[in-house]
């Protein structure tokens, strides 16, 4: 796929005005306490496994409306003290899939928590675990307009709000350091990762790649890849719902939640990536309230930088740790 997008240089300095809700604010505010308000103790279970290095567990936690979310919870084995910990959130369509096919992160001394995302995990990999009970008004096929006739309705509503108390969950857990705490993901998951970092304050770090969910005007206007394409099915057969779709995506835009980022970030964006397009990418970056890096793949496509990618996180990572170690010390 050729590149279709904006030149680097232009992307560098891509800065656009985004629609932002004057009850942005209050909107998560309210959705927040009201799924703080059920009871919330995690539950955290061995899982019989042939790894012998990394511990398995299976764990469940409460998200939206307080209903039960399930993530795993791996560790390095004969984990004693407090680890640093990702939380990763996954790319569209897909589940948990199975304990040992993410082993990387536990496998260099981080906790590493991975998060179902729910009614998703059968379009991709080894399946998921987590319903979603809400019913949904008139949609296309897919997640992306599901609920989009409201914003109290909107899946996205539910899974970032999953997100978060995944972060809440794993501070409570005795094994993580609750100031030591990172969330990632590719595509869908670098966008719920983002809408974290601007919800939730004390996270060290933020490492979307390639992410998703950004900019939403931008993205539909400007690719024919999917799940984008889903919103443009659904308007052309709803052709008088344009303003309060735009409206209800104003509520979830990783743009809006990037002004209120208060950990610093490393994205990744790749040129020629259509089902995120790397203006998007950089409109979200370039929104950033804090320090932002990117690495950019000017030959790549969706996959972006795959197991380049997680090398520079883990570095990123390992770099940002011993410097708040030595300011802390």
């Amino acid at each position: 796929m050729a590149r279709f997008d904006l030149s680097l240089s232009e992307l560098e300095l891509y800065r656009p005005e985004v629609a932002e809700p004057e009850d942005f604010d209050a909107f998560w505010e309210r959705t927040l306490d009201e799924a703080r308000a059920f009871p919330s103790e995690p539950v955290v279970e061995r899982v019989a496994s042939p790894l012998t290095q990394v511990e398995a567990y299976d764990l469940t936690f409460t998200g939206f409306a307080g209903q039960p979310v399930r993530a795993w919870l791996l560790l390095p084995s004969g984990t004693t003290a407090p680890l640093p910990a990702v939380i990763e959130y996954l790319g569209y369509g897909g589940g948990r899939g199975l304990p040992h096919e993410k082993l990387e992160w536990a496998a260099s001394g981080y906790a590493h928590l991975i998060m179902d995302t729910r009614g998703q995990g059968s379009g991709w990999g080894t399946g998921g675990d987590t319903p979603d009970p809400a019913g949904t008004g008139p949609s296309s096929p897919g997640f992306m307009t599901r609920g989009i006739q409201s914003p109290d309705d909107y899946y996205y509503r539910r899974v970032y709000t999953d997100a978060v108390r995944l972060v809440d969950a794993a501070r409570t857990l005795p094994q993580i350091d609750p100031d030591r705490i990172v969330v990632t993901g590719v595509s869908q998951g670098g966008g719920i990762a983002v809408a974290v970092a601007g919800l939730v304050d004390g996270l060290v770090g933020v490492l979307p790649d390639v992410p998703f969910l950004q900019h939403f005007e931008r993205a539909v206007g400007l690719t024919d890849a999917f799940p984008y394409q889903e919103i443009v099915t659904y308007l052309s057969v709803h052709r008088d719902a344009v303003e309060q779709t735009y409206r209800t995506l104003s509520y979830f835009d990783g743009v809006s939640f990037a002004r209120r980022a208060s950990a610093p970030a490393l994205f990744s964006t790749a040129l020629h990536d259509q089902t995120c397009p790397p203006s998007t990418v950089f409109a979200t970056r370039n929104h950033w309230a804090t320090d932002a890096a990117i690495e950019v793949y000017p030959f790549n496509e969706h996959e972006g930088g795959q197991g380049h990618q997680w090398v520079k996180q883990a570095a990123w990572l390992a770099d940002r740790l011993s410097t708040i170690g030595a300011t802390s010390a």
